[in-house]
């Protein structure tokens, strides 16, 4: 990708609405639009970032044997009305309307419901199960108070996964797995250090449900984290009675501010005998079906990254997210220059290494302002100094200085070989 072919352009200021580090650094760097609080527009940079991150959720969703789909925002008053989640008093998220024939109509928050009656067509037998599903789905919430940028907006980006098990057993079994994909998701996207499988209210379901929480200043959770043991504890299940269960002491709990950033949840089959999903067991019996689901917030998790990782210059992506690996600054006009440059992208570019190209006719320092603000892992100039030499300049992102390096030795560090 060429910057002057891409139509966003950083910016020195980002909306003065806009509170949260993250979201004025995503904006003021190109990647992210706002349109109104709690909704936001991803351009291209912002756009590849989510894609990144749901290539990671996809892959460890796929180990699971979970099948994608993807299923429709709109949702009947009728089936929500079956397990008493219409009322807004019970749900006080909802966006509501209606349609032209004066049929309420509400816009997917969840999809617990809808998934589980679209099964009763492919669950008969105990042959069916265990099944999966999940979704990359847009989200629509009616909160009170959208803030925290794309960490907590009112539309959002989630992955939704629902598991349909036959026993309690079969049902843990899945469940222990999904945390265990969702632990190695939070690694690869460079937030494993920071984030803790925590124990929350489970609602009138189970005692507990458990969250991954990521430690935040700017979070708007209270968690106690027990560092050694990996565990946290939401500050709403925070009694001595639930420590006792957890094999956990207050001595040995730290407080910390901290960001949900995944959470599973079992629900046993309280709502497939609402909505009558059952299937035939090996003596002939019909029994409802166990009923599990399990969510990333896509969007929100691009958000933490930016707020973690940032510095005083601009974001910081991790290479598992970032929407480049390199930023390439080409300095001058001088055709020396120009072929330089133009041979090291078409090089990474055969090498299959996503290059952000810094073609513009602008001053060093923008570019180099520019490449800090973008938070790319790499930055390569090349300069008539470069080009006379025969060599490039090679700095990361967070390292204090550049060094000068040959092209075969620069060509294996960005291709991850060195």
């Amino acid at each position: 990708m060429r910057l002057s072919q891409l139509f966003t352009k950083t910016v020195k200021d980002a909306p003065a609405e806009e509170t949260a580090r993250s979201a004025q650094l995503l904006i003021r760097a190109g990647y992210i639009h706002k349109e109104m609080a709690g909704a936001y527009d991803y351009l291209p940079l912002g756009l590849l970032v989510l894609e990144n991150i749901k290539a990671i959720v996809r892959t460890e969703m796929n180990k699971l044997g979970a099948n994608e789909i993807l299923m429709t925002s709109l949702q009947s008053e009728e089936l929500w009305r079956q397990t008493d989640r219409w009322d807004d008093q019970k749900v006080d998220v909802w966006f509501k309307s209606a349609l032209k024939n004066g049929t309420p109509v509400g816009f997917g928050w969840s999809h617990e419901e809808p998934i589980a009656v679209m099964m009763k067509n492919y669950i008969s037998s105990y042959r069916d199960l265990p099944m999966a599903l999940y979704q990359f789905q847009t989200k629509l919430r009616n909160e009170l108070r959208a803030k925290s940028g794309i960490m907590r907006g009112r539309e959002f980006l989630m992955k939704d996964l629902y598991a349909f098990s036959s026993t309690p057993e079969e049902l843990q079994t899945f469940y222990d797995k999904v945390s265990d994909a969702y632990l190695r998701v939070f690694t690869k996207v460079g937030l494993g250090d920071d984030t803790y499988l925590t124990y929350a209210s489970g609602g009138a379901f189970t005692q507990f449900s458990h969250e991954f929480q990521t430690v935040t200043a700017v979070g708007e959770d209270t968690i106690y984290v027990n560092r050694a043991r990996k565990l946290g504890v939401n500050r709403e299940v925070y009694t001595d009675e639930a420590l006792t269960q957890l094999g956990l002491k207050r001595e040995e709990l730290e407080e910390v501010r901290a960001a949900e950033v995944g959470n599973i949840f079992n629900f046993g089959t309280t709502k497939s005998e609402q909505l009558g999903v059952y299937y035939t067991d090996q003596s002939g019996q019909q029994k409802p079906v166990y009923l599990s689901s399990y969510g990333i917030g896509i969007s929100r998790l691009m958000g933490v990254i930016a707020e973690h990782y940032a510095d005083a210059k601009g974001l910081v992506w991790p290479e598992a997210v970032a929407p480049a690996q390199v930023y390439l600054v080409r300095l001058g006009t001088q055709s020396e220059v120009i072929n330089q440059a133009d041979s090291l992208y078409h090089d990474l570019t055969q090498l299959g290494v996503p290059v952000l190209y810094d073609d513009r006719d602008a001053r060093p320092g923008e570019k180099f302002a520019d490449a800090d603000l973008l938070g790319i892992p790499h930055r390569v100039v090349v300069s008539d100094k470069t080009a006379a030499a025969g060599t490039y300049e090679w700095k990361q992102r967070t390292a204090e200085k550049s060094e000068l390096i040959h092209k075969n030795k620069l060509l294996k560090i960005l291709a991850g070989s060195d």
